[in-house]
C-alpha cells in the first residue's frame, strides 16, 4: 500500500464487509497488501467438531479462559517467531496498530488461555455484525489455542453470530469441521451476516 492513503480502522471494516483483509509480507515489512482469496476457509458454527481428547482438556479446566483482557499481548504473541512455518509472520507493526484500534472501538476481540496466571495461548479476530473473522492464534503450551477456539465458538453461538471466517483452510482447522468454499459462496454468507446484529 505504498503511496496510498493510510489505512484506518474505518477503511479496514469496510474492506472486511466486502471480503477483503490486509496482510504484510513479513513482520519487518512497513507496508500492507489487500487479500481476497478465491477459496475461503470457514468454520460452520453449527458443525463445529471437538475431538475427544481436546474435549477432556477443556473439561479439565487446565486453562483459565478470559476474553478481551490482553488483546495487544495476544496479537504480539501471534506475531512472534515460532517453530516451523511460524518463523515468519504476516503480522507487522502496522497490523498491530490497526487491530489494537479496532479493539478499542469494540470490533476486535481476543480469547486468552492462562495457566497459573501466565498467558499460555490464545487467538484474536474481528467482529462485524454477525460475522467473526478469525485472524491468528498461538500456543505456548499444548492445546492452549485449541481450547481458546472451543470457547470462541461457544461465545459466537451464544451471541447470535452466523459466520466464522478462518480466511484459509488448514489441516489444523479441518479437524474442527472447517471447510473451503468459493469466493462467491462466501460472499453470499458474508453480506447478510454483516447486516445482522450479534453480541460478542
Amino acid at each position: 500500500m505504498h503511496g496510498h492513503a493510510p489505512v484506518t480502522s474505518e477503511l479496514l471494516l469496510r474492506a472486511y464487509a466486502e471480503g477483503i483483509f490486509p496482510m504484510a509480507e513479513r513482520r519487518e515489512a512497513e507496508s500492507l497488501y489487500w487479500v481476497s482469496p478465491d477459496a475461503r476457509g470457514i468454520l460452520p458454527l453449527d458443525g463445529f467438531h471437538v475431538p475427544h481428547r481436546l474435549a477432556r482438556t477443556v473439561r479439565s479446566g487446565r486453562f483459565a479462559v478470559t476474553f478481551d483482557t490482553a488483546f495487544e499481548e495476544v496479537i504480539r504473541a501471534c506475531a512472534a517467531p515460532g517453530r516451523g512455518d511460524r518463523r515468519q509472520s504476516w503480522i507487522n507493526d502496522e497490523i498491530v496498530r490497526l487491530y489494537t484500534e479496532l479493539f478499542a472501538i469494540g470490533h476486535a476481540h481476543s480469547v486468552e488461555c492462562r495457566r497459573d496466571g501466565a498467558l499460555a495461548g490464545g487467538l484474536y479476530g474481528v467482529s462485524l455484525g454477525a460475522a467473526f473473522f478469525g485472524e491468528s492464534m498461538f500456543s505456548r503450551e499444548r492445546d492452549a489455542s485449541k481450547v481458546a477456539l472451543v470457547h470462541l465458538v461457544a461465545r459466537l453461538n451464544a451471541g447470535g453470530f452466523t459466520l466464522l471466517d478462518t480466511q484459509f483452510l488448514t489441516d489444523h482447522l479441518s479437524q474442527f469441521g472447517a471447510v473451503e468454499i468459493a469466493k462467491e459462496e462466501y460472499l453470499e454468507l458474508l453480506y447478510p451476516a454483516v447486516e445482522k446484529c450479534a453480541h460478542f
